[in-house]
């Protein structure tokens, strides 16, 4: 008990995904719990199997001087339909659990409190933030390997100061807007406990409501190209002032209006920055 109590946080939540201070998302406490429940009806169905798997090796073994066959039994109808049913019962169940969550995931019927177009590029993110007009344009990260803990913001694994930072207001509605320039990329929050595909010539949406301050990782989970390692950017949860303050420093930046899909990525052989055009499609 005194071990437990000196537990990180990581074995306090049984290595659950997420924070002992609150959810990060209105919808992460959802994903969890569908995931405990597939994984403790896995669990129950494995046990019972393992013990029947035992007890028929136990029951039925060959025994010492017992040289009679056993029955030869060729079917047991109602031992089929049993075996038959059962996991058809299971797969309906877990079924509706699932699809009842994603539906209630992938709702964007409610109005949002912000509209942010997220577009993917080799090997980097720009963000639209669509109801300011303003940008925030990343770029490539040559060595993603180099970067260390001393980079990191606020000690959080996956963050680095170089990297493009996507700033949401804390318990406001986001709809993300995914669009991809070049290649199939899937944007990634994995705080979130969700990802989506971007794809080329489709956009993708989603919404969700950020209901943690902090700052967190983001990566993509598409293997896009030779860079796709280091295709990584923060997420920074923040107050509703510091929000405003953010889309305030972008506009004193110049970066107004918002960066198309019909730019292109020109990689310099040099430093490896990356550098959008307008006139170079």
């Amino acid at each position: 008990m005194l071990a437990s109590g000196c537990a990180t946080e990581t074995v306090q939540r049984g290595f659950l995904p997420g924070y002992t201070d609150g959810e990060v998302t209105n919808q992460t406490a959802r994903i969890t719990s569908l995931w405990n429940g597939s994984w403790i009806a896995a669990l129950i169905v494995g046990i019972i199997t393992w013990g029947l798997i035992l007890w028929c090796v136990a029951a039925y073994r060959k025994r010492k001087d017992d040289h009679v066959l056993p029955v030869q039994t060729r079917y047991h109808l109602p031992l089929e339909i049993m075996y038959t049913a059962v996991p058809i019962i299971m797969v309906l169940v877990l079924f509706y659990y699932t699809a009842r969550d994603m539906e209630a995931i992938q709702d964007t019927t409610a109005e949002p409190d912000l509209n942010i177009q997220v577009v993917g590029k080799q090997w980097s993110w720009d963000f639209n933030y669509l109801d300011d007009d303003v940008y925030e344009t990343g770029q490539q990260i040559n060595d993603p390997g180099a970067l260390g803990e001393a980079d990191t913001i606020d000690g959080q694994p996956g963050t680095a100061t170089s990297l493009p930072t996507l700033y949401l207001p804390v318990d406001q509605t986001v709809r993300f807007q995914l669009d991809s320039r070049d290649v199939i990329h899937s944007f990634w929050i994995p705080a979130f406990l969700y990802k989506q595909d971007m794809i080329p010539h489709r956009t993708n949406y989603f919404q969700v409501t950020p209901t943690r301050e902090g700052v967190y990782a983001g990566k993509c989970a598409e293997l896009c190209g030779e860079h796709h390692s280091g295709m990584l950017f923060n997420v920074a949860v923040v107050s509703q002032e510091e929000y405003d303050a953010q889309m305030d420093e972008l506009r004193a930046k110049g970066q107004t209006g918002e960066l198309g899909l019909d730019l292109n990525r020109l990689q310099s052989p040099n430093s490896g920055t990356t550098t959008t055009t307008e006139d170079e499609n």
